[in-house]
C-alpha cells in the first residue's frame, strides 16, 4: 500500500473539515494512513491516494464517505473520566424534584462509556426499576460508534475506574468467547438511547436536558465554531441547567448566557 501524499492528505483533511468542522493537522497524517488503508482495500482500491481523491470527488457510494468519517472520528475512551463532573452530577441528581424526570445528554458519546457512566450513577442515586424517572441520551457523529454504544459490550480494561459495587450491580462479566469483556445490564441499557448527530449542523429532535456533557470536543474547533456548537447545544439545555465541558476547555469569550459555577461547570443563566 502506498503512503498518503500531500495532495491526498489535503483532500481528505478538507473533506473531513467540511463534514465535521474538525481540521486534521499534519500530526494526524499517520493516523489517517492507518485508519484508511483497510477501507481503501475493502473498497477495491489498492492505492490510498487514488482512494482518497475518489472519495473526495464523490465517486464512491455515500456509505463509503460515511465509513471514512467513522474511521477518522473513532476515539478510545473509558468509564468515569474526569470524576469531578460525576461528583457534581450526583449532587444535582439527588436534589432534583422527585416528580420531574431527570434528563442528561452525552453530546459526544463516542462508544458509549460516558453515557453508561452517567446511567450507573443515576441508577445508584435515583433508582433503576421503581426509582424516580430519568434517562440518558447519547449522540455522536460516527454511525459505527452509535452502533457500538447501543450494544453496551466493552473490554474489561475500560472499566478500571468503575467501582466493584457498580460492576456487580450494573455489568455482566463475559464468559467463553466473551472472556475479558463486560456487558452493560439490560435494565441500564433500557434507560440509555443513542443516535447520530453532527454538532456542526442542525441537531435532530431532542428534548430539553437538565445536564449536558460536552467534554473534549471543543478543543478541535476555532472560536466561531465553538460559539456555534455551544449555542446550538444550549438550545437543548433547561434554564438553570448545567453544561460540562472538558477540564481543559474554556467557555469564556463565547458571549453566551453561561456562568461558571465551578471548575468546568457552567450554568445556563
Amino acid at each position: 500500500m502506498s503512503h498518503i501524499d500531500d495532495s491526498a492528505f489535503q483532500a481528505i483533511s478538507d473533506l473531513f473539515h467540511r463534514i465535521s468542522g474538525i481540521r486534521l493537522t499534519e500530526a494526524k497524517r499517520a493516523l489517517v494512513q492507518s485508519r484508511l488503508q483497510k477501507l481503501a482495500l475493502d473498497s477495491g482500491e489498492s492505492d490510498i491516494n487514488r482512494f482518497v481523491h475518489k472519495v473526495a470527488r464523490g465517486e464512491f457510494p455515500d456509505e463509503v464517505r460515511v465509513q471514512v468519517v467513522d474511521r477518522l472520528t473513532t476515539n478510545e475512551t473509558y468509564f468515569f473520566r474526569e470524576p469531578e463532573h460525576f461528583e457534581d452530577l450526583a449532587r444535582r441528581a439527588s436534589a432534583h424534584p422527585p416528580s420531574q424526570e431527570f434528563k442528561v445528554w452525552s453530546g459526544a458519546s463516542s462508544s458509549g462509556e460516558e453515557a453508561y457512566s452517567i446511567a450507573m450513577l443515576l441508577a445508584d442515586k435515583l433508582g433503576l426499576n421503581a426509582g424516580r424517572g430519568w434517562s440518558v441520551q447519547g449522540t455522536d457523529l460516527s454511525t459505527a460508534m452509535v452502533e457500538s454504544a447501543s450494544r453496551g459490550l466493552y473490554p474489561m480494561e475500560r472499566a478500571r475506574k468503575v467501582s466493584q459495587d457498580y460492576l456487580r450491580r450494573f455489568c455482566l462479566r463475559g464468559e467463553g468467547p466473551y472472556e475479558g469483556q463486560l456487558l452493560i445490564c439490560r435494565e441500564l441499557r433500557a434507560r440509555v438511547s443513542f443516535q447520530c448527530a453532527n454538532l456542526m449542523q442542525p441537531l435532530p429532535p431532542l428534548p430539553l436536558f437538565d445536564v449536558i456533557f460536552l467534554r473534549n470536543v471543543l478543543i478541535y474547533f476555532d472560536l466561531p465554531a465553538k460559539q456555534a456548537i455551544v449555542g446550538r447545544v444550549m438550545e437543548r439545555l433547561k434554564p438553570g441547567g448545567v453544561l460540562y465541558p472538558g477540564h481543559a476547555e474554556s467557555l469564556a469569550n463565547l458571549n453566551l448566557p453561561l456562568k461558571a459555577v465551578a471548575p468546568a461547570v457552567y450554568q445556563h443563566a
